[in-house]
């Protein structure tokens, strides 16, 4: 079965993540913006992985 609470926040923060780097690549005028990103790309995956590592402990 798949497992949604911690894989919908996972391939949210990874897709996030990714459009960071398209930011802090184009120019310099978005590199606030960039940081911002990739931060909040970076804490919804590593709370998605956490979440889906307490689901899985429930399961078995």
């Amino acid at each position: 079965m798949f497992k949604r609470e911690g894989m919908i926040p996972t391939i949210l923060g990874t897709a996030v993540s990714l459009a960071s780097f398209s930011f802090s690549t184009t120019t310099r005028k978005y590199k606030t913006l960039s940081h911002v990103l990739l931060g909040f790309g970076l804490a919804h995956i590593v709370l998605g992985v956490i979440d889906l590592f307490e689901h899985h402990h429930e399961e078995q």
